[in-house]
């Protein structure tokens, strides 16, 4: 008799992020041409399956997505089976055996779930429940334990650094000193490579907390020497020394609830009051995870999905998709979530940026 043929499912869950559909349009294309397998998208991650809301992918469903940024099957990075919120006055309750059971009802041999460190979290869960898994990372931030890099992060450092470009002419123009917020969360890679490739004067990273006393003095001194305005990209988890982070706001029901941002208007503040420069400030915010995925990122995106298509036929579970040099590997879902990949002070652009003169903030 033949193999049954699998059932797969996809789902997206976290922020977007550039190149969701070019993980999608991999694995549902090497999948279905392959394998023979057949798939079930699940929409807005986790929460279309505690709502059951799912649709059927087919090959016509993933054809011409590859550069659309977003994700055609949605998103949310508020849906937590174990911590779901019927009502927002109420307080949460475990769903995920439920989700299980609809998981079971569906026929679904495995699950592909595209997203960051809280959607890989999530997803150990799952896997210890029996949900075959198979996991994507996905994140702009590229803070994810076990991988060298993410799909997304490419994308928004271009973007990133396309904004620190453009600020240059007007902070040369003006004569002011430019202030670039860039995203990040806890990890100061995006902020670190833009501002490296922006040429940034001062690069101010949550893994090196700052002393405002040293940024001043570098653009003061740069104002004496005749150069006449000032870059600085400052990561939205930038703190300085001994203080914390800036916290724009709390969302309590999300797996995720600190919203970070206001560190560029903060470190503004400190300098015209120290300087007498004028400062502005950027902040780039989503523009950072929207649009079409760069060549790299859609290369990787869709190694990534054609893997993840082959560990489903394979029977793989409980693992997660990964760089490692120049090679696809996978690594086990328990040792990624809960976990963030930060940079580390050794790590070669921290030098790189040293031995250039570029401020780190100490």
């Amino acid at each position: 008799m033949p193999d049954k043929k699998k059932t797969i499912g996809i789902l997206t869950g976290g922020g977007d992020c550039p190149g969701l559909n070019a993980v999608i349009r991999g694995v549902a294309k090497a999948g279905i041409g392959d394998y023979g397998m057949e798939f079930i998208g699940i929409e807005d991650g986790y929460e279309g399956l505690i709502q059951n809301r799912v649709r059927p992918l087919q090959w016509n469903d993933v054809s011409g997505i590859l550069t659309l940024g977003g994700t055609i099957l949605g998103t949310s990075n508020k849906a937590d089976p174990f911590r779901w919120r019927v009502k927002d006055n109420e307080d949460p309750v475990d769903v995920s055996d439920d989700v299980v059971q609809y998981a079971e009802h569906l026929g679904l041999d495995a699950l592909v779930c595209i997203g960051g460190d809280g959607t890989m979290a999530i997803a150990t869960k799952l896997s210890e429940k029996g949900v075959r898994i198979v996991g994507v990372p996905k994140t702009i931030d590229n803070d994810i334990w076990g991988t060298d890099v993410t799909f997304g992060f490419d994308t928004a450092v271009s973007i990133a650094t396309e904004a620190i470009d453009r600020i240059h002419t007007t902070a040369m123009s003006h004569h002011r000193v430019m202030i670039i917020e860039v995203m990040g969360r806890y990890a100061g890679w995006l902020a670190l490579h833009s501002g490296l490739a922006g040429g940034g004067d001062v690069i101010l990273i949550p893994e090196i907390p700052y002393e405002i006393g040293k940024v001043c003095d570098v653009v003061a001194r740069r104002s004496k020497k005749g150069r006449r305005f000032s870059i600085i990209v400052a990561a939205e988890g930038a703190k300085p020394k001994g203080g914390e982070m800036s916290v724009q706001r709390i969302i309590k029901d999300s797996p995720d609830p600190i919203r970070l941002g206001g560190i560029g208007h903060r470190i503004a503040q400190e300098i015209e009051a120290d300087t007498r420069l004028a400062c502005r400030v950027t902040v780039l915010g989503h523009l950072q995870r929207g649009g079409t995925p760069t060549a790299h990122d859609r290369i990787l995106a869709t190694r990534f999905g054609v893997r993840a298509a082959g560990l489903c036929r394979e029977g793989s579970d409980g693992v997660m998709v990964a760089v490692d040099g120049r090679d696809i590997v996978t690594v086990p879902l328990e040792e990624v979530g809960g976990k963030t990949r930060t940079v580390q002070p050794d790590h070669p652009s921290i030098d790189t940026a040293r031995k250039l003169g570029t401020c780190l903030g100490i």
